[in-house]
């Protein structure tokens, strides 16, 4: 078993952040293979953060529904709760990653704004 959510999310992030770990790649393709349709597609398709956050958030409610439809005497069962949590757990994290790009834009237009006022341009 393998979870092909966080394996997609890496691959997806490796684009967003232009990351260029041939073995990292290798590998999660490895791991997906056979795997990319839906939103584990999207997921390691991704180019910016707001499709990773989509496609992930799919990926979750189609994982959520496995766990619901599996039966609790399953042996996979309890590595399937687990890999509903770790999922949620990346979803919050690439949130972060989110939020504080929000924040370091905002925070740019700041700087350029306070600049201008300490330095008026001339027009």
């Amino acid at each position: 078993m393998t979870c092909h959510e966080l394996e997609a999310l890496r691959l997806g992030l490796m684009n967003v952040l232009g990351t260029d770990d041939r073995s990292a790649r290798e590998h999660a393709e490895k791991e997906l293979e056979g795997e990319l349709d839906g939103p584990i597609e999207g997921l390691a398709n991704a180019d910016s953060l707001s499709e990773l956050q989509r496609h992930l958030d799919a990926a979750l409610v189609d994982l959520e529904e496995e766990v619901a439809a599996t039966d609790e005497s399953d042996p996979a069962y309890d590595y399937l709760r687990g890999r509903l949590v770790a999922v949620r757990d990346a979803e919050r994290s690439l949130a972060r990653v989110a939020d504080h790009g929000d924040s370091l834009l905002a925070d740019l237009g700041e700087t350029h704004h306070s600049l201008h006022d300490a330095f008026p341009a001339d027009e």
